[in-house]
């Protein structure tokens, strides 16, 4: 088995599904609500689980009630919580809107992942265990450094996903050895639109890069290589929460496998684009048994975005990859 370690955040996804988002000072009526566990890097965690990784989760929750479930869902997922400090007060939580088309916006307020600042005893051997780290910035980031930093002495792949997105610094670059930004977080990191472009600039600053790009699948860039496209499957998107998560926790298990690049890329396309024809965050992630079943529904309709980085309606550039907090 693919082993790997999640260094990120644990949140209870608080889902309003409307027909559209309201506009700023804008109220509108939702037609349901649902609590669901989600957080970048739990969902990471839980992805890359469900398609046969032994995942182990550094992190931490609250003592509210929202805890508890957060950790529950963990441990239903196979995933491993003994990294998984309770810290005094409230766990993360992400309030999210899902609109008809599948898009989201997102308010994330960190809770306990807050007082994520480093590495406690016994991180760094799980760390070392590890074939790769999953990290993302919903964390401190003086934590995603030590993590990062941690892997690179073990000689760990570093997977780092640029969400939210924020000014990354050099320290923690010269850490990584894979960047999984969307679109729109390439560019803002950037400045370049284009993602090809975006994708040469990064290679400035580590060694390869996968940008997602909606329905049109995923550019791979590496240092030395020509510049590789991967198409999405064409689905009809339900709520595109955590499908960016999806696809960087199945890359990992397929890159842990030994899978060449295009494959994997394609498989982790697959395994977006089974999440979002399902609603909510972790409970829509695939098992390994669903992609060896169709990933198209009977009703998908050609043009549908295949996974979770279009931004929000009426958003600007520089959405979540994949929403899902």
């Amino acid at each position: 088995m693919t082993a790997i370690a999640v260094l990120g955040s644990t949140n209870m996804d608080l889902v309003a599904y409307v027909a559209r988002a309201p506009r700023l000072g804008e109220t509108v009526t939702g037609r349901e609500f649902r609590t669901v566990p989600g957080g970048k890097g739990a969902n990471q965690a839980v992805a890359a689980a469900r398609l046969g990784g032994e995942v182990v989760m550094i992190g931490a929750v609250g003592t509210d009630e929202f805890g508890a479930r957060l950790r529950s869902a963990l441990v239903a997922a196979g995933v491993e919580t003994a990294a998984l400090r309770t810290v005094e007060g409230a766990s993360g939580t992400a309030h999210i809107t899902v609109d008809d088309g599948g898009a989201n916006s997102i308010v994330v307020v960190p809770g306990a992942n807050g007082h994520v600042t480093g590495l406690e005893p016994g991180d760094d051997s799980r760390i070392g265990a590890a074939d790769a780290l999953l990290l993302q910035l919903e964390l401190p980031l003086e934590a995603v450094v030590a993590g990062a930093a941690a892997a690179r002495a073990h000689g760990v792949r570093t997977v780092l996903t640029p969400a939210p997105t924020r000014p990354l610094p050099r320290e923690l670059l010269e850490l990584v050895d894979l960047l999984v930004p969307n679109e729109h977080e390439a560019a803002a990191l950037t400045g370049f639109t284009d993602p090809r472009a975006a994708a040469e600039a990064l290679l400035r600053e580590v060694p390869e890069v996968v940008v997602t790009l909606g329905a049109a699948g995923a550019l791979y860039a590496a240092r030395g290589r020509e510049p590789l496209t991967v198409p999405a499957p064409r689905v009809r998107a339900v709520d595109t929460t955590a499908a960016g998560d999806t696809f960087v926790g199945a890359l990992a298990v397929a890159l842990g496998e030994g899978r060449p690049m295009p494959e994997a890329l394609s498989w982790a396309a697959r395994a977006a684009a089974l999440a979002v024809q399902r609603p909510g965050a972790q409970p829509s992630m695939p098992t390994r048994a669903d992609l060896d079943a169709p990933v198209l529904r009977p009703e998908a309709k050609a043009g549908a975005r295949a996974d979770a980085d279009a931004p929000p309606a009426g958003a600007g550039a520089g959405p979540r990859a994949g929403g899902g907090a």
